[in-house]
């Protein structure tokens, strides 16, 4: 998938239009549109305001990552980083339970 059609895919599924993330960005909808059409590529500084605003990581939106961080996500994985290897370790392994858990509960429902 293309930048632009990652653009395209997450502001629809945001309910966005593209005047809306222009706004956000500082120009104009129609320039904008360019980008979800790859007709131009942002300056890194523009992609990075436009990542912003639609609270995904430039990972995803360039293909570097197909998946889909969002900015909660984003906040919380870095919350975790500032924090000790000990206080790290014991958030991985209560987060490793829980995912345990979840899929567990999963596989038994089918």
């Amino acid at each position: 998938m293309t930048f632009g059609e990652r653009l395209t895919q997450v502001r629809k599924r945001k309910g966005l239009s593209q005047a809306d993330v222009g706004k956000k960005i500082g120009i104009n909808g129609d320039a904008y549109g360019r980008y979800e059409r790859n007709e131009v590529r942002p300056t890194i500084e523009m992609a990075v305001k436009v990542a912003q605003a639609l609270e995904v990581s430039l990972d995803y939106l360039t293909g570097n990552s197909d998946i889909e961080l969002d900015k909660a996500t984003l906040d919380r994985v870095q919350e975790v980083t500032k924090l000790s290897d000990k206080d790290k370790e014991y958030i991985f392994v209560t987060l490793d339970a829980l995912i345990r858990d979840f899929k567990n509960k999963q596989a038994y429902a089918k």
